[in-house]
């Protein structure tokens, strides 16, 4: 047969008789082909995949975003690719690039960073890179980059969500809160520690800085900055914990001290990931909406040219969930 009648028959897009389509098909079959993706991808008839690169892959936030991109890109025909950086500019760097070998339509890099100039020169210089291949730079929760850079930014409103969380401690008469932030450096840590502060201001409140321990977003670090604190006496009667996470931590350390929560210490999270609402007692924390981060990651993207210039860039809200964490102050 000829080659145009085979490769017709493969495309689906011209008439072909059915006699020639069942041999061709009985040949695909008996020959277990498959058709050449990357061909077909410099030849600009084929969709290319939406790569998801994160810090680490078992983090139950970041899991929650991946689960959005993979919805929103296979309600697309999209196929999804999903890559960990383990915390490595240098590996970042190269899944960066083998994306865009792979003509991946986006690239959507997820999860705080540093705010520096060396983040901002790594960042233009991906999205100029994806854009010259005809691919799309996408920031989940990263510091955004300057005006006129070929980039999709989508944030979540960490300040307003970490205002929700401390105001309603203050509401409660709670005045002594101990802050368990991320590093100084990091965007999150630094936005939610702002919106942290903001609320003492709207109260009219001192803010004590012995109360404010910064460190990972992790168990651990949550367990031993609480342990720690109250080893040296410091004298809190609330816990606002950066993640969920941290706030698991922050649990186990009050209970190892014979503290009972909400009773004699009351605690806040942020994230409201799945095992919030099972805990004893169900966590008060701030909802992000992670799925919905990773689909408007990947509907921005694909649909930038269909936008008018200046939509590429959006904020989505938190909300504080009310649980049983938090007992109001004689």
């Amino acid at each position: 047969m000829s080659v145009a009648t085979v490769s017709r028959t493969l495309a689906g897009n011209y008439p072909v008789s059915e006699g020639a389509r069942a041999r061709v098909m009985a040949a695909v079959e008996s020959l277990h082909y498959v058709v050449n993706v990357h061909a077909k991808a410099l030849s600009g008839r084929v969709a290319g995949p939406i790569a998801l690169v994160i810090r680490d892959i078992t983090g139950p936030s970041l899991a929650h975003v991946a689960a959005g991109v993979e919805q929103e890109a296979a309600a697309r025909g999209r196929l999804s690719l999903v890559c960990a950086t383990h915390g490595d500019p240098a590996r970042e760097d190269d899944l960066v690039q083998l994306m865009r070998e792979q003509h991946a339509a986006a690239v959507v890099l997820v999860g705080g960073a540093e705010l520096n100039d060396a983040y901002h020169e790594r960042m233009a210089q991906y999205a100029t890179a994806l854009d010259s291949a005809g691919s799309r730079l996408v920031l989940v929760g990263r510091p955004p980059l300057p005006a006129g850079l070929p980039a999709t930014i989508v944030e979540y409103d960490n300040r307003g969500g970490a205002f929700q969380a401390s105001s309603h401690l203050l509401a409660a008469g709670h005045r002594r809160i101990l802050f368990l932030g991320a590093e100084r450096e990091i965007n999150t840590g630094v936005q939610r520690r702002t919106g942290h502060l903001d609320a003492f201001r709207a109260h009219g409140v001192p803010y004590a800085e012995e109360l404010d321990l910064p460190g990972a977003y992790t168990r651990s670090s949550g367990y031993v900055r609480t342990r720690d604190a109250l080893r040296a006496g410091v004298e809190f009667t609330a816990v606002f914990a950066g993640t969920d996470m941290v706030a698991l931590g922050a649990l186990a350390a009050l209970r190892e001290a014979g503290l009972d929560v909400p009773g004699d210490v009351s605690v806040v999270g942020f994230d409201d990931v799945p095992f919030a609402a099972d805990l004893t007692p169900a966590l008060t924390t701030v909802r992000v909406p992670y799925e919905d981060l990773g689909r408007s990651a990947v509907r921005l993207a694909l649909e930038r040219e269909e936008r008018v210039a200046g939509d590429d860039h959006v904020v989505l809200s938190t909300q504080l969930v009310i649980r049983q964490s938090v007992r109001p102050r004689p």
